[in-house]
């Protein structure tokens, strides 16, 4: 399943440039992952701050 970014994210940006397939994107409140793109890889859980991404 691909991760998901919960509402503990606080938009610093360090998920997106992490992203090896850049399928994260700043949203309106919080970043999202673009589920048909992530691999699944856990870059961006192992750089956040807040534990904000997590897999689906």
């Amino acid at each position: 399943m691909a991760y998901e970014i919960n509402d503990a994210c606080i938009s610093c940006g360090a998920c997106a440039a992490e992203c090896p397939v850049s399928a994260i994107s700043e949203g309106d409140s919080k970043y999202v992952i673009d589920p048909d793109t992530c691999i699944e890889c856990g870059a961006c859980a192992g750089v956040c701050p807040v534990g904000a991404p997590e897999q689906a």
